[in-house]
């Protein structure tokens, strides 16, 4: 309250010089939560936003970054990620993984259950510049292989339900991956223990012999759970002629939720082309990054969003499915979006033109003409990435410069 009363007071006072830390000036800014589509200039003070609009001046800023070439985005958000490297060995380290593709907000899917999630909140996500939030897996050991994700024994709903409720700022769901038995029981209990939580479940689902994909969309899963990987080639979302199945369009006015989850093996073209071609979107934007996918399929965020920029969606469904859309599926309406006295999660994306090669799950190629690029990040009104030296001095003129501090 007095920091916002300070920053009240000051503002107005535009003859001082230094009343911004930073200026991001002529940007063109896409916020959909907001409804901002123009160039516009962002005054930052401290972790907050303090201004937005036009003609702000470059002379009450200590640092000003011409973002005339850019799009000025909220801080992207990637709802389906790996980053427990405490224990499977899939895992990355987050912050090199999330913010050079511009994603302030990261949320884990599941690496960890209740059992070890706080070690994975002390030696992870307490040491992390992105603000890591998770996905609590229903069963107890977390994503340790099949020897404890098919053991029904190991998804306790009480106790999962008991961790979230914990860490409410922390752990916004429960996820279920990877079971094979061909009974409802990993689903039905991660939406139970949602459900005791207060909160949302999403599912990594495969189709087996008497549970069908039909069935978990429009009768197991709630308004508002969330399937993640549903471009992926075991989703039965298209029928024998490429056409959208009609259950897909029911389960989504039920409230369903469909997430990318891009993954090694989990977005085909081939999939996501006809189904895009028809209308149906996905909900959400996530890459399921993990040791494997950031190789080969190259499954970063801004890479992902550039597949389904070539793929038909246009910029702004795109922008819209990576900031304010994943907020609210994960029940944080605070994020996503560019508002003054909010936390500057911020990114400034080019849009190349020219001729791009990408690569799905299976391998198979796209040749695009438009290439996302991330050449800024600030995350809590700090600059942690700027690929192109947009705030800092040439050399030339920068004196006897050091980068020790």
């Amino acid at each position: 309250m007095r920091r916002s009363l300070l920053l009240f007071l000051t503002l107005p006072l535009a003859a001082q010089d230094g009343v911004y830390d930073l200026l991001l000036k002529n940007g063109h800014v896409l916020d959909p939560a907001n409804q901002r589509n123009e160039r516009m200039d962002i005054a930052i003070v401290g972790r907050r936003i303090a201004k937005i609009g036009k003609d702000l001046k470059a002379s009450h800023a200590k640092v000003v970054v011409e973002a005339s070439q850019y799009y000025v985005t909220p801080g992207l958000i990637d709802i389906h990620t790996h980053f427990d490297s405490q224990g499977a060995s899939l895992n990355l380290i987050p912050d090199h993984n999330t913010l050079t593709s511009g994603v302030t907000t990261a949320v884990d899917a599941g690496s960890s259950g209740w059992k070890n999630f706080e070690a994975f909140k002390s030696k992870v996500i307490d040491r992390s510049k992105t603000r890591l939030l998770a996905f609590l897996n229903i069963v107890g050991a977390g994503m340790y292989g099949s020897e404890v994700e098919n053991d029904v024994n190991e998804m306790d709903v009480e106790a999962a339900a008991k961790m979230v409720k914990k860490y409410p700022g922390i752990v916004v769901g429960i996820k279920t991956a990877h079971f094979q038995p061909a009974t409802w029981d990993a689903v039905d209990r991660a939406v139970e223990a949602a459900e005791k939580s207060g909160t949302i479940a999403m599912v990594d689902f495969s189709q087996k012999p008497g549970r069908g994909y039909s069935d978990l969309i429009l009768k197991h899963l709630r308004p508002g759970d969330i399937h993640t990987h549903f471009y992926g080639r075991l989703t039965p979302q298209l029928d024998a002629g490429r056409k959208l199945q009609p259950y897909m369009i029911e389960a989504r006015k039920r409230g369903v939720l469909f997430d990318v989850g891009h993954g090694s093996g989990s977005f085909w073209f081939r999939i996501a082309a006809p189904a895009i071609e028809q209308g149906f979107l996905p909900d959400t934007i996530s890459t399921d990054i993990h040791r494997s996918s950031i190789m080969l399929p190259r499954a970063n965020m801004i890479t992902t969003m550039s597949k389904l920029l070539n793929l038909g969606m246009t910029l702004e469904q795109v922008i819209e499915r990576s900031t304010v859309n994943p907020a609210r599926a994960i029940r944080r309406p605070e994020l996503g979006k560019l508002t003054e006295g909010g936390e500057a999660d911020i990114a400034l994306i080019e849009v190349e033109r020219g001729r791009f090669g990408y690569v799905d799950s299976g391998h198979g190629k796209l040749i695009g003409d438009r290439k996302l690029r991330c050449v800024m990040t600030i995350r809590a009104g700090a600059i942690v990435w700027d690929s192109e030296g947009l705030a800092a001095e040439e050399w030339k003129a920068a004196g006897a410069y050091s980068n020790f501090k």
